[in-house]
Parts: C-alpha cells; structure tokens; sequence
C-alpha cells in the first residue's frame, strides 16, 4: 500500500435493515464522501483515519469493513483465483492468525462454507508460497478477519476493521429476556429526534426499561460520549497497517469530549421497570458505562408510569420497547399494558412526544393515542415499526376510554350476542342456583369457541374460553384474530381483568406419526391454578389453566343433579370417575357408600381434595387408582350385586399406556355394560353417558335390559343438544 495517512480507500458499513438512511447520514457527519446506500449496508469513500473515526464513532453501524476488490467469480477455480491474487502479505504475518466470513451463493458455488474454504486456501497457499509458514486459523482471536459476500457472480473482498460488531459497545454484560441491541437502540433515538429534545433540556423516560439499553444509550447521546470508548480491542489493531498514532489521536480526542459531556448537567434520564429481577441487570450495566449519576432506573409498574417529582423536569420523549408476545394469550394480556400506557400517558405527559417500538403495531395502537408518524424497522429478523406519538394537552380522550380500547365492529357483533346470553343464559343460572355456566357456544358460527363462566365461592367471576378447532380453509391469522375479537368482545362485556380469562387455543401441528391428529390444546401453564366453586352445596376443585379439562365438566351438571337425588341409602360406584364430583354429589345426596375409579393419579389427587373439602369420610368413600377395565374384570369374581347405583362415563376413544387395552366406546359399551350390570343389586341402576356424537345403542343391549335415554340437558347446553348422551339401565 502507498501512504495510508492520504490515501483514499473504498468502505463498506453494514447495519440492520431500516436504518440505512440514518446510518448514511452519519456517515457523512463523520467525514465520510460518496455514500452509497444498500440493503443493510452503506459504501463509502474515505481515508484511514475516516474509518477509525467511524468504528468509535458509529452508533449505527455493525461492522466497518475496508473494500479491497470486486472481482467476478462464477466458479470455485475462479474464487480460488481472484482471492489469491491479493497482496495478503501486506495485511497478515504468515505465522498470524486469520479467520474467513462468507456470505451468499450462485450457481456453482452453492455453500457459504464451501465458499470460505475455497477463500482461506487460497490466502493460505498464497502466504506459504512466500515464507514457507501459514496463517492459523483463529475465530475468536484473529489477527485479520476477512469478508466476502458473493451476489450474482460478484465477489467482494474485504477486510473487517471491526473486529467484534460495533453493537457490542462493553457496557452490557447483562441483558433481559428480549434484548435490544445497541445500535438499534441508537436508531430510535436518532430516529425520534433525541439529540435535538436532549440539547434543549428534556426528558428521556422509558416505563418498560428491561435492561436500559435505550436509557444508556441515551445519556451516550447526551453527553457526547463515543460509543466504541468501552470496547477492549477492534479488528483493525492487529491489521499489519494499523496506524497506531492515528488511532491514539482519535481515542484522546473521545475521551477528552466524554469528560466534558460529563461534567454538564445532562437531562433527567430514568427508566422503570415492573420486574425488580430486570432492574438489578439495569443498574449494573449503567454502573458499567459509568453512568450512575446520569441514569436512574427504579422498581414501578405501568400504572403507576408519571413524571418524576424530585426536580423539575421539562416535557422531552417517552420511549419505550415494550413485549409483545407470540400466542394470543400473551399478547391480549400485553394488550392492557399498553392499553394502561396509554392511558397514564394521556392523562400525566401532555405535550411529550412517545415512541414505541412493537414488533405487534396492533399492541402499539392498543395505547387510544394516534400515531403520526410510523417507522419501518426490524429487531433481528422481526419486522417491527416504531410509532411516534404525540400527546396533547387535554385530548379529553382519558374518561371516555377509561373502560378499555374501543372494540372493532367485529369484536361489537359478537359482544352484543354475550350481552343478549347474558340476558337469557345469566338470568337463568341466577335464578337457578348456578354458578358456573356454557354463556356462549358458538352461537356465531365464524366464531367457533365455547366459553364457561366460573364464579367462585368467594364471589370472583373468571371466565374460561375454548377455541374449537378452525376448519382447514381458515387461514390460521384468520382464526387468530377471530378469537381476539372474542377475547376482546368478553373482557369488554363481562369487564374482567385479563387475568381472570383462560384461554385455551387449538393451533394447527405437524407431527411425524402418531398422536391423535393435527391440532392439541397449547398447554397454559406448568403448575395447577386452583379456584373453588359450589354446585348445589357441594364444594368443588377447578383449575381453568393447566389442562385440557377444568376438573368438572359442566354439561353433566343436571346429571349430578339426578344423581345426588337418587342416591339416598344406597351403594354408589363411579366408573372412570375423572375428578369425582359425581360422587360428590351422590354423597351429600345421602348415599352410605361409595367406590370412585380412574386411572389418572392425577385426577384421583384432585377427587380426594374434593372429598375432603365436602369431609367425606375416607372409610365410606374409597378413591381406587386403577385402570376401569381391568378393575371391572376383577370385580366380576367378588363384587356381584354389590352396587345399588352406577355411573359410568368413560371417554369415547382411549389408548393410554396405562390401560391394558384400546378403548373403542362404539366398538365396546355392550360389554362395559353387561360388566356393569352384573355388579347391580336387583332393584339398581346404571347410569350410562358418553360424549360420542355418532354413539348407537348395540341393539342387543336394549333387548337385555331395560333401557331408558335420559334428557339431562340444563339452558346453557340446549344450543348443543349432542354434546352427552345419556341412558338408565335396570335389569329386567
């Protein structure tokens, strides 16, 4: 090379995609010449001293990489070749050591890694050709990182000045769960006119801090500190024409501007966080910036979001990178968050200007206020926007919002019919006694989702929501947002905190062999939520988050029902029991023994909760883990007219591990049956349901015994008439 303090030379800066133009601009404001822009990238001209600027200097860019040439290359021979004919002896020691970036693909050469092994010989070959020695390979120590990117049979040789990329400032050795890189973090900044609202005094707050990499970036900005200050070491202080007088100019130069940005008052800079265990990760990277005294990060949720009061502080810029989850449940619980920023916003921050960055805009607009301005950016490989808010003074939007987000027309239809369920299915478990309830069932047919009302004893109402499964011509977005509107529809209907919804959500899966399809309930949570609830004087177990089921299946209410009247004085036995809540039932109906089987440990746990809440007593109460046919045949040998009453529901389809055979309801209920009755005193009775709509008495059965189909159907059900069928069995 000629004289490097002179001499011009072509760059490459590369970036996340949507900030392009920013980053251009600032490479101009350093002194940069012929900026280009490209996707995810900038080219520029400068010299040596530029480009040193520029890797402490960027608060934008990835990485800094000085172009050496732009060759074309349609084959491996021909990649061999061009990367050989650079003087690589000026750039690396032949006993250095190098490392090999390559990016894109054509025709013949169709793998990056082949690509970079094809590169790396040829340095290889070339430098012990000269000196009879080779570079090492080295990834994360190298003395020279070179970088090709291939793009239709054009071949760009470069060398990374960076080192590390340039977002990696040093400050940040603890980050939250959904991390924001820094120079994405700058660009919002930049992007929401920071520099300008810091040089005139004003505030920098950020409610949902994480981290607080916006709040140090921030004080960064403020205080004209040179992002790059922080780094150990770049890429370029082991490049055998690193100019090191060059570099040492330019790092005093920094470091004297961060002393004086310092030493003035900067703005108030505070950030908040619901999430004590984020905070600590937030204080020890603003003590690792040195930044203590200008960022002050303290323990609030979004509710309680309002301007600091310790000092004056004149109206500046609110922003924020809230979550915005992945499944529906997430997001519409985000979407109060939002909703109660935008409400403390409206009625604390008139005359400050908001930013919020969503990889979900729908959760942005959440927050009532009108965005002026919206920016298209990504955060990773996520296209996100960040939307720029203005909150005026009195914008008289606070009270009338005050119950929620306004609902879309959709989401309107369908709270108009639970307010008419309401009317009709509510009124009528008041006045029955019921306090759980089905208040909608697919009543609008595009909105194919069941949901349960659950009032506690205690008096608080949760509400259980069960998507059914969407048919396969509904695009999956489709079906997602129908159950927001539903979702939306009930907290506005019923003004439930989102806390007091489960959802259940049937989302479409692949699976390679087995299973029971394509769809599964998403499972909610790890650990059992329990509520009690009352039926009848009963008082039993509900969980509406951890399982498929809830523990009481509220179609068989009125079967409960009939079996608690029934059973004074008698035998009682609960075949494939579930929870036992039947067996409750026939307890306080006054039954003076009774056997409950199922198979699940699980289920069986939760049964002797119940019968401990209602004190059953466990002598008279048996609770038997078993396996149902297996149980049945035992019993055949010593319990014959043993049981006055039975209760039989077993599932329609089963082939558990646990049992010893498949159970197939259709193919098998004529045996279960005939086992049943055999186990009858004369004058009993079985009580057979099952929740097979196709389900055909075996005609046999009825000719056997007699047979009686029972219509045990309350209100809430009536919409769904073969949700259980149900018979009464006696000997003839």
């Amino acid at each position: 090379m000629t004289d490097l303090q002179t001499e011009e030379f072509e760059f490459t800066a590369t970036c996340p995609k949507g900030i392009e133009g920013l980053l251009a601009n600032e490479l101009r404001d350093l002194g940069a010449g012929s900026v280009r822009e490209q996707p995810a990238a900038v080219y520029f001209s400068g010299s040596l001293k530029l480009a040193y600027r520029c890797c402490l200097w960027s608060r934008l860019a990835n990485r800094i990489m000085l172009r050496l040439a732009q060759v074309h290359v349609a084959t491996a021979e021909d990649l061999y070749r061009a990367v050989a004919e650079q003087p690589w002896e000026l750039h690396i020691r032949s006993s250095g050591k190098l490392w090999m970036q390559f990016s894109g693909t054509n025709r013949e050469i169709r793998n990056s890694q082949f690509g970079a092994q094809k590169a790396k010989d040829a340095i290889v070959d070339r430098l012990r050709r000269q000196s009879g020695a080779r570079p090492s390979i080295d990834k994360h120590h190298p003395d020279l990182t070179v970088a090709l990117r291939l793009h239709r049979d054009k071949l760009d040789i470069a060398i990374d000045l960076s080192g590390d990329s340039l977002h990696r400032r040093g400050y940040r050795t603890h980050i939250g769960a959904a991390p924001l890189k820094e120079n994405l973090a700058a660009a919002l900044l930049l992007r929401a006119g920071w520099p300008k609202i810091a040089e005139q005094g004003g505030a920098l707050l950020d409610p949902m801090c994480g981290s607080g990499t916006i709040l140090v970036e921030a004080a960064m900005i403020a205080a004209d500190i040179a992002p790059g200050l922080m780094r150990d070491s770049f890429g370029f202080e082991r490049w055998l024409n690193h100019q090191s007088d060059i570099w040492n100019e330019l790092r005093e130069e920094a470091l004297q501007r961060q002393g004086v940005g310092l030493a003035r008052e900067l703005p108030e800079i505070r950030g908040y966080d619901a999430d004590a265990k984020v905070l600590f990760a937030a204080e020890a990277n603003i003590a690792r910036a040195g930044l203590e005294r200008q960022v002050r990060v303290s323990c609030r949720p979004v509710a309680g979001f309002r301007v600091p009061s310790h000092r004056e502080v004149k109206a500046g810029l609110v922003l924020t990178n809230p979550p915005y989850g992945e499944r529906l449940g997430e997001q519409e619980a985000l979407r109060e968050t939002y909703f109660e920023l935008g409400r403390q916003l409206k009625a604390e921050f008139p005359g400050w200007l908001v930013g919020v960055f969503t990889g979900n805009p729908e959760l942005g607009y959440a927050t009532g206020l009108r965005s002026h301005k919206q920016y298209q950016l990504y955060n990773g490989s996520i296209p996100s926007q960040l939307l720029m808010f203005e909150v005026r003074a009195q914008s008289g939007a606070v009270a009338s919002e005050a119950t929620g987000p306004k609902l879309s027309p959709q989401a309107e239809m369908v709270a108009n019919r639970l307010r008419k369920n309401l009317r009709t299915t509510g009124k009528w478990a008041a006045r029955s006694g019921v306090d759980c309830y089905r208040l909608y069932d697919a009543d609008l047919p595009e909105y194919a989702a069941a949901i349960d009302i659950y009032k506690t004893l205690d008096g608080a109402v949760y509400a259980h929501l069960q998507e059914y499964r969407p048919p396969a011509t509904i695009e999956e977005e489709k079906a997602r947002g129908r159950l927001r509107d539903l979702l939306r529809a009930l907290q506005s209907v019923l003004e439930l905190p989102r806390a007091n919804i489960s959802i259940k959500e049937r989302r479409r899966h692949s699976h390679k062999g087995g299973g029971k399809g394509g769809s599964q309930y998403q499972k909610q949570t790890e650990s059992r939520k329990e509520l009690w609830v009352g039926e009848y004087g009963a008082e039993l177990a509900v969980d509406l988050w951890s399982y498929l089921d809830t523990g009481l299946f509220l179609d068989h209410r009125p079967v409960r029902k009939y079996l608690r009247e029934i059973s004074a004085g008698k035998t009682f036995l609960n075949l494939f029991c579930y929870t036992a809540s039947a067996t409750v039932q026939a307890a306080l109906g006054g039954c003076k023994q009774s056997t409950s089987v199922d198979m699940s440990r699980t289920y069986q746990n939760w049964a002797g909760q119940n019968f401990r809440a209602n004190n059953m007593d466990p002598y008279r109460h048996q609770l038997v883990e078993a396996d149902c046919l297996q149980w049945l045949e035992s019993a055949q040998q010593n319990r014959k007219g043993h049981y006055d009453l039975i209760f039989m529901d077993p599932p329609s389809f089963s082939n558990s591990a646990k049992m010893s055979g498949v159970l197939d309801i259709q193919r098998d209920h004529g045996k279960l049956i005939r086992q049943c009755m055999s186990l009858l005193s004369p004058q009993g009775r079985l009580v057979f349901s099952n929740n097979l709509r196709s389900f055909k008495m075996d005609e046999d059965v009825s000719s056997e015994y007699s047979v009686e189909k029972l219509n045990l159907l309350d209100k809430d059900f009536q919409r769904n008439p073969k949700i259980h069928n149900v018979w009464e069995l006696r000997l003839k």
